[in-house]
């Protein structure tokens, strides 16, 4: 009989948006193990562990796509993490790809504006013309597509 995996999908994949997301802070600015955990808290309202972080850390710092730096807090130490060259181009492909992704999940949901051909998101306006609802990103765009057909 196989093995079981120790995880359920949705905790593996939270634990690879956690990744995700520590990989987005570190393309942000050098950053110690720490100010990773609180920003990711604070954006998230998660906790993150040290026991995630690190061999995460250690993991990137293996491949050359995070080197760490040693600064000095008074006599105290503290490891910095900055990404490398590798590393900022590493996450800027990921960051490509995660778009194209987000985008073609959103993208059946999104209105399109019917004077100017914006993708409308969250929001927009709507207008009643001639009968029929139509969908605007602002009302600067439905007042100039009604000028436009001569309606109002």
């Amino acid at each position: 009989m196989p093995e079981q995996p120790s995880t359920t999908l949705p905790d593996k994949l939270m634990f690879d948006f956690t990744r995700f997301y520590v990989l987005v802070i570190l393309y942000e600015g050098p950053i110690h193990g720490y100010g990773i955990m609180r920003k990711f808290k604070e954006r998230t309202g998660k906790e993150i562990s040290a026991s995630l972080i690190y061999p995460f850390l250690h993991q990137l710092e293996a491949r050359e796509l995070v080197e760490q730096k040693i600064e000095f807090v008074g006599s105290k130490e503290k490891k910095i993490f900055e990404l490398t060259p590798k590393g900022r181009e590493f996450c800027e492909n990921l960051f490509e790809r995660f778009s194209e992704i987000i985008s073609s999940a959103i993208e059946p949901s999104l209105e399109t504006c019917a004077s100017c051909g914006a993708k409308i998101y969250e929001g927009g306006h709507e207008e009643d013309v001639n009968g029929k609802k139509m969908s605007f990103c602002c009302v600067h765009c439905a007042k100039s597509y009604l000028r436009l057909i001569g309606s109002k």
